[in-house]
Order: C-alpha cells, then sequence, then structure tokens
C-alpha cells in the first residue's frame, strides 16, 4: 500500500515551494522528516525512497528552488545560502516545531548549512553522501558536461534508452522517471550549484553543528574517502559514520535496504551520540 499523501506548494523565503509528502500522521505520533535531493533530481524521484520512509516519519520530499514544479527562472538567487534558508523557510511555512532533517548530495550541503545556521528545531541532521570538494580540495568526481548535456537532451525530448548512456546501471522506472522530469531542471541553477562544489567550503559548518548528525558514505561513490571521514570527525568528534559499502553515490539506487537501514536506525536513536 503506498504512503503517499499528497503534494503541495508553499510560499516560503520568497518563492513558491513544492513539495510530496508521504506518510502523514497517526494522530500526531509520525516524527516530520524533511528530505533534500540533489543537484539534478526532483522531489518525485524520490519517490521510491519515501514510500518506505513514509511508514514511520512524516516525509516531505522537497524541489529545489530551480528543480521540478518549485519556483525557477532568471530572477531568482541560487546561492548555497539562500538554498539553506529554504528550508529553514519552509519548516516555519508549514509550522513545523520540530523536524528531522536530510539531504543528499548538494542537498546535504544545503541541509548542514540550515541546521547549522538555524538550529532551532531540527532534531538530527542526515548528510548522505556530500561532496567534500571546495577551495584548495581535490574536485567533485562527477563533470559538469555530464549534468548540462542530459538536461538539453531533455528539453529537447528524450526517452528512458537516450538516458541510458548517462544512468547506465538504472532500472527502465528509474530512467524513465528521469527522462521525464529532468527538463525541469534550470541549467543555471545546476551550473551555479555545480560551481558552488568547489567554491563554498563544506567543511565550514560543521564545528557549529549542534544536533546529533550521521553521514551516510557511499563505499563505491569516490565522493568521501578515508580521510575525508578523518577530517570530519576532527571538525565535529560527535558525528556518526555509516558505510553504505555496495553503493555508488546515488545510494538508495543501488542499495535501497542499506541505505534505509542506516538512515531509519540513525533516526530513531539519534541523541545516542550526544551525552
Amino acid at each position: 500500500m503506498s504512503t503517499f499523501i499528497e503534494g503541495g506548494n508553499v510560499h516560503a523565503n520568497g518563492i513558491r515551494q513544492h513539495y510530496l509528502r508521504y506518510g502523514g500522521q497517526q494522530s500526531g505520533s509520525k516524527p516530520v522528516l524533511l528530505l533534500i535531493p540533489g543537484i539534478t533530481s526532483p522531489a518525485i524521484t524520490w519517490g521510491f525512497v519515501a514510500e518506505r520512509l513514509g511508514a514511520q516519519f512524516d516525509t516531505y520530499v522537497l524541489d529545489v528552488r530551480g528543480r521540478g514544479l518549485s519556483s525557477s527562472g532568471p530572477q531568482l538567487d541560487y546561492s548555497s545560502d539562500t538554498c539553506a534558508d529554504d528550508i529553514t523557510a519552509f519548516a516555519q511555512a508549514m509550522g513545523f516545531d520540530h523536524y528531522h532533517l536530510a539531504g543528499h548530495s548538494m542537498g546535504a550541503r544545503f541541509a548542514v548549512r540550515s541546521a547549522a545556521q538555524h538550529p532551532a528545531g531540527v532534531r538530527s541532521l542526515v548528510l548522505i553522501d556530500p561532496p567534500v570538494s571546495g577551495p584548495g580540495r581535490r574536485a567533485y568526481p562527477s563533470k559538469l558536461p555530464w549534468y548540462v548535456d542530459s538536461i538539453r537532451l531533455a528539453e529537447h525530448g528524450m526517452d528512458a534508452e537516450a538516458m541510458r548512456a548517462f544512468c547506465p546501471t538504472w532500472t527502465p522506472e528509474q530512467l524513465q522517471l528521469r527522462a521525464e522530469w529532468l527538463h525541469t531542471c534550470y541549467e543555471p541553477a545546476i551550473v551555479r550549484a555545480f560551481n558552488d562544489f568547489h567554491d563554498v567550503d563544506f567543511h565550514q559548518d560543521l564545528p557549529a553543528l549542534k544536533v546529533p548528525t550521521l553521514l551516510m558514505v557511499a563505499g563505491r561513490g569516490g565522493v568521501i574517502e578515508a580521510e575525508d571521514e578523518a577530517e570530519i570527525l576532527d571538525l565535529q568528534p560527535r558525528i556518526q559514520i555509516a558505510r553504505v559499502e555496495n553503493a555508488g553515490h546515488m545510494i538508495p539506487w543501488d542499495d535501497l535496504e542499506g541505505f534505509l537501514s542506516a538512515c531509519t536506525d540513525f533516526l530513531a536513536h539519534p541523541q545516542r551520540s550526544y551525552p
């Protein structure tokens, strides 16, 4: 049985923010979870994950500005600070006093900044394979043309088979969904986010974190290496680290059960890493 409840829009931080809701409430017993997808992942592409998370959480998957059905276009600011502020503004607009926050890749970079700068109400934080590139650091493994070329093809019109050239390990259903929705990713927003992977330091917010935090690492992703884990722990010793060994950067696509095990186990007991 599906846990999908509804899609909706809310005006927050000066824009229309679109979300998909899974799980709902059972007499208010389910904790709220906000999920922020990655650089070219509209909310709907995380639906198969949110369906499962909805069994335990009142789950809201956001369309980041410039993607999906949220506000887009040349008039908007796509900086990391603004996108991080979107998260806090969304929670406030929805009236959430307390919520768990999870982000994947780019979404993790926005989530850590949001949690560090606006910790009120944040119960815990899950950072799913965030790019640890930044000024003076090694580059993010993916290259910008991979994103731009696929977006331009999607804008022209492409099917699942054409998308396979960019995502060869994905299932037909995953490819079809990406082919359908990738055109909603506004190219300048994606370029800004990719450049910020290298121009904005992910590590700057780690010492300021005041909430229980899980760092989920893709064992085959090549994004976070052992030396990165050591540096992150040095900056914030109370972070928990979970490795999903058989997954690439798109962890739930490669090992959904491994992802859910690491994520839900932490969210069920986030305080155990904090005295």
